[in-house]
């Protein structure tokens, strides 16, 4: 069981900044292009709100927020020291991605994560959950990853379950797990013949959607010889996992969950985001402090 939640908003958000036909105001176009995905208002509260919220009431404490060089906005919202800000029964601390030199945008997520143990060495030698900052993922969700016993896990999302146009459903990597959910192998884009070999026990097709659960002491290594992907010149989370596991094949176990997970990857979203909160409503109702 942990009570440390990680939160990746350090990324450079291109494809949100890309044009969109959406009848969107000026302000939202104006967010979008210009802010973390993290910090664009719903309902006039930062979609990072949500997440948080979510994670409060799963149990989580302790949050390190991941944020880049141009990430001041967060401490508007979220306090301005950079440790154990207090917002609403949470402690939020900053991890700065720094960027390489050579570099002009961070060296992604395992690098986010790296970074994260480094700066808050603590967490080498603790568990913690790590997460994006543009999914609303499930107060259940964050429960099933908190309290779960093994060192290292994944949510293993029925793929049925997610409500996305086909076309960008077949774009998510699938996840390969054994008999008892143990992870395998994950796969990029994959045909449909190379998708019929990764159907679990029960026939489903089962995607990550980037919520994990560490070891620091298992998985640093890991994050510290991460290999850089061969084509978005990056450090990957997956990729350090499935380090981890070739090496330790039964280290990461997939947990079974069918539900949608909402997600704010382009301007598109936005909209969508907006509509999904009008019909599931998320009222804010935080602890006092």
């Amino acid at each position: 069981m942990t009570n440390h939640l990680i939160i990746l908003a350090g990324g450079a958000s291109s494809r949100m900044k890309k044009p969109s036909l959406s009848k969107l105001s000026e302000d939202l176009i104006d967010q979008a292009n210009s802010r973390s995905k993290a910090l664009i208002l719903l309902n006039n509260r930062p979609m990072l709100d949500y997440v948080l919220y979510n994670a409060q009431q799963a149990g989580f404490q302790n949050i390190y927020i991941v944020i880049g060089n141009e990430g001041e906005l967060f401490k508007t919202y979220y306090g301005k020291e950079r440790t154990k800000n207090q917002f609403h029964g949470l402690l939020i601390s900053y991890v700065y991605q720094r960027i390489p030199e050579g570099r002009i945008k961070p060296f992604g997520t395992a690098d986010a994560v790296c970074q994260s143990l480094e700066q808050y060495p603590e967490l080498q030698g603790d568990e913690f959950v790590v997460c994006n900052c543009d999914n609303l993922y499930s107060e259940k969700a964050f429960n099933l990853l908190r309290t779960n016993k093994s060192p290292n896990a994944f949510i293993s999302y029925d793929r049925d379950a997610l409500e996305y146009p086909q076309e960008r459903i077949e774009k998510f990597a699938l996840t390969k797990v054994d008999r008892y959910n143990y992870l395998q192998d994950i796969i990029e884009k994959p045909t449909a013949i190379e998708a019929e070999k990764y159907k679990d026990k029960d026939g489903k097709f089962r995607v990550s959607m980037n919520v994990f659960k560490f070891n620091g002491i298992i998985f640093y290594p890991y994050l510290q010889n991460c290999a850089i992907h061969p084509v978005r010149n990056e450090k990957e989370l997956p990729s350090a996992l499935l380090e981890m596991t070739c090496a330790h094949p039964t280290s990461i176990v997939g947990i079974p969950l069918s539900e949608h997970v909402p997600d704010l990857t382009g301007k598109d979203d936005i909209l969508i985001m907006n509509e999904y909160l009008a019909l599931h409503p998320v009222n804010l109702h935080w602890p006092k402090n």
